[in-house]
């Protein structure tokens, strides 16, 4: 039996709602053992609006055999003021993060599923991690790393994460670019168990830099990196953004590479929303969580989608199987 922890996110938004919907929904049918990690106050007061349909306990550590009953992970008390990010909800997220990565680190769960926290929240805490996929990759160890998006309908992955726009040029290397590719096989090929897939490079330019008469970084970079790397059989590009989104291009490759965030981002939420999984490649660990944020506007309200973080749920629980089975023929 795999064992899977969930966290509560930022206390102030939909994180803990959507966690028990999803738990109601998951926990009655299911041959995991399933961990919730959240203070024992917020937990009570969401299950009054929320009501669990499942077995569950609070307990301080988890033993060596996993059960059929729900644990709860207990974190201190606070205060919550729902809607609004705080110190104190930043400080809450953070320490269930932490707490899940270790248990996940140790091997003791085999997945961790991140519910939406907020930067805002974090940087009041005086936590300075510009979101769940550096701080797990810095805690991990782990340089070479890529955020991906998953989906029935599109999957996607960012050469740049965070970063405002007037700086992704200078980002933008053959270096970082062949390294994201790299990730992104990999994890298509051991993750999502896609043994020869298509990948689509986006340009940065608009028309992909019209010859270099917009820009270079297709000619200097981008265009270099896909016919000389050592993955180019899989690779195609570099495709200018709108025509390749307008003529639903996506739906002929396995992924699409896209250079900056929202270049990815917005095509995707725009397929995908409340049912896309944001799913942090090339770490040692597994994983996931929903695609979209804290929703402060709808907390409290018992009207927030738990689908997102139900599909991440699959999502790392199908990348643990596939992990275990490429384990399993690396062995032999």
């Amino acid at each position: 039996m795999n064992r899977f922890v969930f966290t509560c996110g930022d206390v102030n938004g939909i994180g803990p709602e959507i966690v028990l919907k999803a738990l109601n929904k998951i926990s009655t049918n299911e041959d995991s053992e399933l961990i919730f990690i959240c203070p024992k106050n917020v937990f009570e007061f969401t299950a009054a609006s929320v009501p669990p349909l499942f077995n569950f306990e609070f307990v301080k550590s988890l033993s060596e055999k996993p059960s059929s009953t729900v644990k709860i992970i207990p974190l201190k008390n606070v205060k919550q003021s729902i809607g609004i990010p705080t110190r104190k909800s930043g400080k809450t997220a953070f320490n269930s993060i932490r707490k899940a990565f270790e248990l996940t680190i140790d091997s003791t769960v085999n997945g961790m599923i991140t519910a939406p926290i907020s930067k805002t929240a974090l940087n009041l805490a005086g936590i300075r991690y510009p979101g769940h996929t550096e701080m797990i990759a810095s805690w991990c160890g782990t340089k070479n790393y890529a955020m991906m998006f998953l989906s029935d309908k599109m999957n996607a992955a960012l050469v740049t994460i965070h970063e405002p726009l007037r700086r992704i040029s200078k980002l933008l290397t053959k270096k970082l670019v062949s390294s994201k590719i790299d990730i992104a096989v990999q994890a298509l090929q051991k993750d999502l168990n896609i043994t020869n897939p298509k990948i689509a490079i986006l340009g940065l330019n608009p028309h992909a830099g019209e010859v270099g008469i917009i820009g270079r970084e297709e000619i200097e970079i981008i265009e270099p990196v896909i016919k000389k790397h050592k993955y180019s059989k899989y690779l195609d590009g570099p495709f200018s953004s709108d025509a390749f989104f307008a003529n639903k291009l996506y739906e002929q490759f396995d992924l699409i590479i896209a250079m900056y965030h929202d270049q990815g981002l917005i095509p995707f939420k725009l397929l995908n929303f409340s049912s896309g999984v944001n799913y942090t490649a090339g770490l040692p660990i597994v994983r996931t969580s929903p695609d979209h944020g804290t929703a402060y506007d709808i907390a409290g309200k018992n009207s927030a989608d738990e689908s997102s973080l139900l599909q991440a749920f699959n999502y790392a629980k199908k990348i643990v199987h596939n992990r275990m089975l490429n384990e399993i023929e690396t062995r032999k």
